[in-house]
């Protein structure tokens, strides 16, 4: 399905079956389980479809107040591994050789049509934009990772991490993606920019 109307509200499950266990790692069951609670998640969702973004979102937010100077750290790991898990699972085979034989000149905006027609699967309810291709800047309004939370600093670690994967992984290794501006700054959107 190329758009989110029929997912709003929803996001992949990935945004939290890859956090759990790093959460775990850093301060054991406990630490996992205090932040579960805090964001209203007292049973696990059926993981094998989409999830209600709100508990997710909650749970995100909880991990940046609870553990602040861990937080960027392992939103970046588990976005990393949310890509890991969309180019083995989720891509079919013969793209991802497709992909990585290609030109970058090719290959990025391949990437980034589909990045586009599937977006709902980490934007949930906020609109993914490709503000530009040359620079490649994209942004997340309302993204609802972030929403309502008000920082002096960006915070969506795991959407940069997720693209950067993505694009490291499939187009060229050099490329870096960096958040330049965060809804929680009172920014309009979450913009991404990606490229060497």
């Amino acid at each position: 399905m190329p758009d989110g109307a029929d997912h709003a509200g929803l996001i992949g499950p990935n945004a939290l079956t890859q956090l759990l266990p790093l959460l775990e790692r850093a301060g054991g069951a406990r630490l996992r389980d205090r932040l579960l609670a805090e964001a209203g998640i007292f049973v696990l969702p059926d993981m094998t479809g989409l999830v209600d973004e709100a508990p997710v979102a909650r749970l995100h937010q909880a991990m940046r107040a609870q553990i602040p100077d861990l937080a960027p750290a392992l939103a970046w790991e588990a976005g990393v591994r949310t890509a890991d898990y969309i180019i083995a699972n989720r891509i079919p085979g013969p793209v991802v050789v497709l992909l990585r034989g290609l030109p970058v000149p090719l290959a990025a905006p391949l990437l980034v049509r589909a990045i586009a027609q599937h977006a709902w699967t980490f934007a949930g309810s906020g609109r993914f934009e490709v503000l530009s291709r040359r620079p490649l800047r994209v942004a997340i309004h309302d993204n609802p990772v972030v929403r309502g939370e008000i920082a002096s600093h960006r915070l969506c670690h795991w959407h940069a991490a997720v693209f950067e994967r993505l694009f490291t992984s499939l187009v060229h290794g050099g490329w870096r993606a960096r958040e330049v501006e965060c809804c929680a700054m009172g920014h309009p959107a979450c913009v991404f920019e990606i490229g060497p």
